[in-house]
């Protein structure tokens, strides 16, 4: 069983110049990562490009991988905004079928530009992440259930929407895992968009 948190007071807030190395530091690597690529960016020289020392690279990421972490974290973070807040279909504004294809198209998109990072962001060997899938399975499920309330997805009406949700995000995101860990020639737009087509097919039929 869960044990309860017993909050200690609000979290301490982050110094003005903590929030503005962070800010630097994440946009360096970025520049790095487009520049060279994920396999030339080390904490050292991503410290000396910064102008910052090595010291506070070590304390912001921990490892070279937490350097990666924290850009998937970034956009991950911008994401879900769009998700939330963005433009219609993805954003609120369009039809609960319409955002669940929406959501699969833009995730796939998302999960495939950001690969290389996934890799990066690794220690050792441990399986490659694949996404926020507890953001993506609450989404999928949110949506099943405006759509099963809506006057035309009749078919979704006393279906078990909890566990559709859960395999509907292993469709989602499970090809995705497979694909990043394919040899790298098979890694083509044309193979993204089919499995874009696949999702909205999917849904399509589920949903009826």
């Amino acid at each position: 069983m869960d044990q309860a948190v017993i909050p200690l007071g609000k979290p301490q807030p982050e110094r003005a110049d903590a929030a503005r190395n962070r800010r630097h530091l994440l946009a360096t690597a970025r520049e790095m990562v487009a520049e060279l690529g994920v396999d030339k960016v080390t904490m050292d020289r991503l410290a000396e490009r910064a102008c910052l020392g090595k010291g506070t690279v070590f304390r912001r990421f921990g490892t070279r991988a937490g350097i990666f972490r924290a850009l998937l974290d970034d956009d991950e973070t911008a994401f879900q905004q769009s998700v939330l807040s963005g433009l219609p279909p993805l954003g609120p504004g369009a039809e609960p079928v319409e955002r669940l294809i929406a959501y699969g198209r833009a995730r796939i998109c998302f999960l495939y530009e950001h690969h290389a990072l996934a890799r990066a962001a690794l220690d050792g060997n441990e399986p490659i992440p694949v996404g926020a899938r507890n953001a993506t399975q609450l989404h999928i499920r949110m949506l099943l259930g405006c759509a099963a309330h809506g006057a035309g997805e009749a078919r979704l009406r006393g279906a078990d929407l909890d566990t559709l949700a859960v395999q509907l995000t292993a469709a989602l995101e499970a090809p995705m895992l497979l694909f990043l860990t394919a040899p790298r020639q098979r890694e083509t737009p044309e193979l993204i968009k089919r499995m874009a087509d696949g999702w909205q097919d999917l849904v399509e039929r589920v949903c009826g």
